[in-house]
C-alpha cells in the first residue's frame, strides 16, 4: 500500500462509559443512570482524529480475541488502516469511564492486549513509511523503546509521544521513566497532561516547561484541561486559552487536541500559535458529544468555529 501520513502505535480498547449520579469518594458510592460501550484507547483516538482531517493513517495495536471484530471493524469503519492490527488469546484490554453529571471523569483501565504488544519486522517496515509516528506512554516500554531506537537511527521520520498517563499508573504496563527520559531526547513533539507532569516532572506547569526547555525538547505542550494548554517552541511558550462550548462529554478532549496539533504544527507546518489555537478548537468540538470520539471535525468544521469564535 502507499505510505501513510500517520502510523499511530499502542492502545486500541473497548470503552465502558458510565453516566453516575456523582463521581464516588472513597467508600462512597454512585447510581448509574446510562451504560454505553465504545471503541477508544489513546492510540485509536489519535488516529480517528487524525482520519476526520483528512489524513491517511494506520494503526499497530494488539487486542484480544473477545474484542478484535468489534474493534477492527470499528476503526475500519472510522477510515484506519488495519492491517496491522493483531489478536492474542489474552482478555482484550479495555477501559471503564466513570463519568459525573457535569462532565467530569474518572478512567480504570484492566485486560491484557496492550502490555503484549510488540513490533515485528512488518511493523518495522510500515513504520518506516509513515510521515509521522505517533505512541503514547500506555504503550509497552519494550515498544516505546524500540521506537526512540529507530528514531535515533533515522529510521522513523518523526516522532510524537504523549505522556498520557501518572507513573504510577504506567508501572507494570507501560512506559518507564528510564525510558521516557530517552524520549525526550528524539521526541519531534512531546505532549503532556497536567496530571502526569506532575508526577514525572515533579512540579506544577511551569516546572514541566523549564523541564522541556533545558531539555531542548523542539516541540511540546503541556495540557491543562478547561485551562488550556502551553505549548513549546524551541525557545519560546505560547499560552493556548480552551475555548467555550457547551460541554457533553470531555472524554478524549486531549487525544483531539493532540490530533490538532499533529495536523496543524507537525504536518501542516503552522506557526505554534495558529496551531495550537487550531488544536483547541479540534479538542472543543469533540468534547460537545458524547465519547471519545463524540464529534470530531474536519478542518473546515474546525475553521468555521474558529471565525465564529
Amino acid at each position: 500500500m502507499a505510505s501513510l501520513d500517520v502510523v499511530t502505535v499502542g492502545s486500541a480498547l473497548i470503552d465502558h462509559v458510565y453516566s453516575l449520579s456523582n463521581l464516588p469518594e472513597p467508600d462512597g458510592g454512585a447510581f448509574v443512570h446510562d451504560h454505553t460501550t465504545t471503541v477508544g484507547g489513546v492510540a485509536a483516538n489519535v488516529g480517528t482524529g487524525l482520519d476526520a482531517l483528512d489524513h491517511d493513517v494506520g494503526i499497530v495495536a494488539r487486542l484480544g480475541e473477545d474484542a478484535t471484530e468489534e474493534v477492527e471493524t470499528t476503526l475500519r469503519t472510522r477510515g484506519l488502516d488495519v492491517t496491522r492490527v493483531r489478536s492474542g488469546t489474552e482478555e482484550s484490554s479495555y477501559t471503564l469511564i466513570l463519568r459525573g453529571p457535569d462532565g467530569e471523569r474518572m478512567v480504570v483501565a484492566g485486560g491484557r492486549s496492550v502490555p503484549r504488544l510488540r513490533l515485528d519486522d512488518t511493523d518495522r517496515e510500515y513504520l518506516a513509511d509513515a510521515d509521522v509516528v505517533f505512541t503514547s506512554a500506555y504503550a509497552p516500554d519494550a515498544v516505546v523503546a524500540e521506537l526512540v531506537a529507530a528514531r535515533e537511527r533515522g529510521e522513523i521520520a518523526r516522532l510524537v509521544f504523549d505522556l498520557a498517563g501518572p507513573l504510577s499508573e504506567l508501572e507494570g504496563r507501560g512506559t518507564t521513566p528510564d525510558t521516557i527520559d530517552r524520549v525526550l531526547s528524539v521526541a519531534d513533539l512531546f505532549v503532556v497532561g497536567e496530571v502526569a507532569a506532575r508526577s514525572y516532572f515533579g512540579g506544577a506547569v511551569a516546572d514541566a516547561v523549564a523541564a522541556l526547555e533545558h531539555r531542548s525538547v523542539p516541540r511540546a505542550a503541556v495540557t491543562r484541561g478547561d485551562e488550556g494548554a502551553v505549548l513549546l517552541a524551541g525557545e519560546r511558550t505560547i499560552d493556548v486559552p480552551a475555548l467555550s462550548v457547551p460541554i457533553e462529554d470531555t472524554t478524549g478532549a486531549g487525544d483531539a487536541f493532540t490530533a490538532g496539533l499533529i495536523h496543524a504544527w507537525l504536518l501542516g507546518g503552522a506557526p505554534p500559535a495558529d496551531a495550537g489555537r487550531f488544536a483547541a478548537g479540534v479538542a472543543a468540538l469533540n468534547c460537545t458529544a458524547e465519547g471519545a470520539c463524540g464529534r470530531l471535525p474536519d478542518e473546515v468544521s474546525v475553521r468555521a468555529f474558529l471565525a465564529d469564535d
